[in-house]
């Protein structure tokens, strides 16, 4: 029975290692500003908000934006992942251009969205200012099946609340309300009603 048990552990643990480096979907769009505008945020103290499992949610902003999906990644371990369980970096504006993001190396890691380049398509602070890693709470099922089927280029809408959590044992997790800050806390934390792929 041991045996059996070892297999299947390790037969999984196989299957695991091989999806975490199996090569991200993406897709290519025409040169160009695909996502004009910058999001739409209107700040909130109405005491809306939602209970999920164990979490109390509280909405702090409208929000919504088009973007494009500079990188997505997937979280299954970590404490946030009970509720939010994929990020997304967005970018808007000349972030939005093929021309440019296709000169970034851009990834993820740790709820953190990173990238470096050799050559600067456009200033520092443009990429800096007109991009975001976002934390994903999916608000029903209808959003978890098209956030699995969002994949890098994409260009996406979303709409919903930026919001701040708490959960068990006091933990606690709050949306930055800027796009210009950086370090720690800067993430977007986003309650998502309604995503949409464009293309």
């Amino acid at each position: 029975m041991i045996k059996v048990f070892s297999t299947i552990f390790l037969l999984a643990a196989v299957i695991y290692v091989g999806y975490s480096f199996w090569p991200e979907a993406e897709v290519t769009q025409p040169p160009g500003v695909m996502a004009s505008e910058e999001p739409f945020q209107k700040n909130i103290s109405d005491g809306r908000g939602w209970v999920k499992d164990e979490y109390l949610i509280t909405a702090i902003a409208e929000f919504k934006l088009r973007a494009r999906v500079l990188s997505k990644e997937n979280y299954h371990w970590d404490d946030e992942s009970g509720i939010s369980p994929t990020d997304l970096a967005l970018g808007w504006g000349r972030m939005s251009d093929q021309s440019v993001v296709e000169q970034l190396d851009i990834w993820q890691s740790g709820r953190w969205y990173y990238w470096k380049t050799d050559n600067f398509p456009i200033p520092k602070s443009g990429i800096e200012t007109y991009s975001a890693n976002m934390h994903i709470i999916p608000a029903n099922e209808s959003v978890e099946n098209i956030l699995d089927e969002v994949v890098k280029g994409n260009i996406i809408e979303l709409e919903g609340y930026l919001v701040k959590v708490s959960g068990p044992g006091g933990w606690k997790w709050a949306s930055s309300m800027s796009r210009t800050d950086r370090g720690s806390g800067a993430c977007e934390v986003v309650y998502v009603e309604k995503i949409k792929i464009i293309m």
